[in-house]
């Protein structure tokens, strides 16, 4: 009798242990678990996985940062266009309490959208000429091999333009570039192109020239009016041909090529009779250009330099 006294004991035990056990689960030492969310989310391509990760929330309300909403705890969202995203998470509790949590996403990044900001982007990706330059920033020869020019000091060493030449009013000028194709440029008080001086001198003479300082490599910088409708349109892995006088019969092709062309009255960093250009390489903060110089006088016209440069986003 004893002995089945005791078993019963112990086994009163274990079960009130057990049920002090499940109490602790369900409550912490201040009291029930509190309202909390948090987001989590996968990518493939433009296809994103979303996870509302929430304690005592009984609805979920998610922006996804292109005009679509979803009230799924979890949805999955595909976007239309790649681009930079910000996807909000609204969760609310029985009480009528929200809590929110936001995830950015960076969706399909292509080099149009590093150039342009996506199509979120309303206040387009603004560029200027980089004062410090780089490694790979080089004035060179319009052949095939874009090889450097032996005149100059290459690679181009910081503030070349300003120090050097007298024309730092040149890393001011900002290009803007907009998802939609829209193009905008504000060069600042002086409202003055870096520019071919051969182009100048065939333009009006040199009469539209303000800063003449890059006169021995070609440049300088002119009086110029943009267009307040200008556009540009962008073209990548194709052909591109331009005037040389490397080439055969005054023209060179540059193939499989990523470039920018511009309607109107607009450029890109220099003003030349050729005003489409090359992106050699972009990402996010830079990108490397080249454009194309007509800087004899002995060939108007005919491309006989180019001008490698970096621009840095304007953050």
């Amino acid at each position: 009798m004893m002995k089945n006294l005791s078993i019963k004991s112990t086994l009163f035990a274990v079960i009130a242990l057990f049920l002090t056990a499940c109490q602790t689960d369900d409550n912490t030492s201040d009291g029930p678990i509190p309202f909390t969310a948090d987001v989590f989310n996968s990518i493939n391509g433009k296809k994103v996985a979303f996870q509302g990760l929430t304690n005592n929330a009984v609805s979920w309300n998610w922006d996804f940062g292109d005009g679509s909403t979803s009230n799924q705890q979890n949805p999955v969202h595909t976007y239309a266009d790649s681009g930079y995203y910000t996807a909000t998470l609204t969760a609310t509790d029985a009480t009528g309490a929200t809590l929110s949590k936001e995830v950015q996403l960076a969706l399909d990044i292509t080099p149009y959208v590093l150039l342009t900001g996506g199509a979120t982007d309303d206040d387009g990706k603004t560029w200027r000429l980089s004062s410090a330059h780089s490694d790979s920033d080089y004035f060179g020869n319009t052949d095939a091999a874009l090889s450097p020019f032996d005149g100059a000091p290459n690679p181009l060493p910081a503030g070349i333009f300003g120090a050097g030449l007298g024309m730092a009013e040149v890393y001011e000028d900002e290009f803007t570039f907009y998802f939609d194709g829209r193009y905008e440029m504000d060069l600042k008080a002086d409202n003055a192109a870096f520019s071919g001086l051969v182009y100048q001198i065939v333009n009006d003479g040199g009469a539209s020239v303000i800063n003449n300082g890059g006169a021995d490599f070609g440049l300088c910088t002119a009086s110029f009016t943009p267009d307040s409708d200008a556009t540009f349109s962008y073209a990548e892995n194709a052909a591109l041909t331009v005037s040389s006088v490397y080439g055969a019969g005054g023209s060179l092709t540059f193939e499989d090529v990523t470039y920018l062309d511009f309607e109107g009255m607009a450029y890109l960093g220099l003003l030349d009779f050729e005003r489409r250009v090359i992106i050699q390489e972009i990402n996010d903060t830079s990108m490397r250009m080249v454009m194309f110089l007509a800087a004899s006088p002995d060939f108007i016209g005919v491309g006989t330099n180019v001008v490698i440069l970096t621009f840095e986003a304007v953050l």
